[in-house]
């Protein structure tokens, strides 16, 4: 065997690990920072009339414990008289975040796009054109999204909200009619993700730099940058909790391999933003608890609309029916189409271990993971992966009677 064609995918996933471990890291720090400063625009009260702060020009402050010592943040509306020579630049944990993201996006998706991102039933690409797609997708984003920002409809909140809602949800009919379910969703979310670094390398930090320069030279620094940045800071927050959901999609299939994955992806990002909402509303001292309500009944009722089928109560082998032919069947089915990746050692191009750690590869391990096997390949219809192997609707039903027969195994 070619060493370096086994290695090869072995080193794959540990880079995969080694990134996607990085990407949570940044994740955490860029959304942290997020919540942290919009809680902190939202807490801050402004001091008195006359008072010294109100003559240095703060705009509001509030005091903290943590950590077992006492802060006193302050927010100067535009600037402070005089420039301290230490100023820290959020910025990096954005821009990490997204170089993290894109590069697990390549090694996962772009370099092996014919099982992660090509789904014939959906549409037959080349790997080329699905990467593509995906790439175009992202800078697409960005450009309606900065325009619709910059026209006479970035003034108005709820409806310039409304129209961005409707533009991501758009997208997401339009990739999952392109490209697998899983990497439609994901490319959603990448697109979410390129909106908001964006706004933080084009909008916010050139925005904060103006300013920074403005007060070097001397001239006062104008107002406007600060109220850009401050609308670009609040839409990347409230894009937080779809795109938090969006990272972790490719675990359920449940979500993105329904007939209307679009519409059960917009709920979602609803209820994500329903519950955000609330969150900036209790910082302001408003606690409206209708929102979270409504985000929850959103995703309740989701639950119950997109529930697969129950199985058939197991009956046991019918009469009649040989119990180890039935299984001999349902294992040479698993042999043809999901061993090649569920063994322990996978075939299949591009993976190095069973996906998900589950391993098909003995009459055993098969009656153990009975219940998986029938809700990925016939409930959810998720397995094989974009149907690489071919399995046909005829062996799903195969697969279908065995389990709802009790999931018989003979002997083996």
């Amino acid at each position: 065997m070619d060493v370096f064609g086994y290695l090869a995918p072995y080193g794959l996933e540990w880079l995969n690990l080694l990134v996607r471990w990085l990407h949570i890291i940044t994740g955490i720090a860029w959304i942290g920072a997020s919540f942290y400063f919009v809680w902190l625009d939202n807490s801050i009260k402004p001091p008195p009339p006359g008072s010294e702060l109100a003559k240095k020009g703060v705009a509001g402050e509030l005091w903290a414990v943590h950590g077992g010592g006492f802060y006193n943040p302050q927010k100067y509306l535009v600037a402070p008289a005089e420039l301290p020579k230490e100023l820290h630049w959020f910025k990096w944990e954005a821009y990490s975040t997204w170089l993290s993201g894109f590069a697990l996006l390549f090694i996962v998706y772009y370099l092996n796009a014919q099982a992660m991102m090509v789904d014939r039933s959906v549409a037959d690409l080349s790997s080329w054109q699905a990467v593509g797609i995906g790439l175009g997708s992202l800078v697409v984003g960005w450009l309606v999204y900065d325009l619709l920002c910059k026209s006479p409809l970035g003034k108005r909140d709820l409806a310039f909200g409304l129209v961005i809602f409707a533009f991501l949800v758009g997208s997401g009919w339009v990739l999952t009619h392109l490209l697998s379910g899983r990497a439609a969703y994901l490319h959603v979310g990448a697109m979410i993700g390129t909106i908001m670094v964006a706004n933080v390398a084009h909008v916010i930090i050139p925005g904060q730099r103006r300013m920074v320069n403005a007060m070097l030279a001397g001239r006062q620094p104008d107002p406007r940058d600060g109220v850009k940045a401050k609308q670009r800071s609040v839409h990347n927050n409230y894009f937080t909790l779809p795109v938090l959901f969006l990272m972790i999609s490719n675990h359920y299939a449940m979500t993105y391999r329904h007939p209307h994955a679009w519409a059960v992806l917009g709920v979602i990002m609803a209820a994500g933003v329903l519950i955000r909402h609330f969150f900036n509303l209790r910082h302001k001292g408003r606690i409206e608890w209708k929102y979270p309500a409504a985000g929850a009944a959103l995703l309740a009722v989701l639950a119950v609309l997109i529930a697969p089928p129950a199985p058939r109560a197991p009956a046991g082998p019918q009469p009649g029916v040989d119990a180890m032919a039935q299984f001999t069947q349902v294992r040479q089915i698993v042999d043809q189409r999901c061993v090649s990746c569920h063994a322990a050692r996978p075939t299949q191009p591009g993976f190095a271990t069973a996906p998900a750690g589950v391993s098909l590869d003995s009459p055993e391990l098969i009656r153990q993971n009975a219940a998986r096997i029938y809700q990925q390949t016939v409930q959810l219809k998720a397995m094989p992966l974009a149907n690489l192997t071919n399995m046909t609707d005829a062996e799903r039903a195969q697969v279908k009677a065995w389990f709802e027969a009790g999931a018989p195994s003979g002997k083996y």
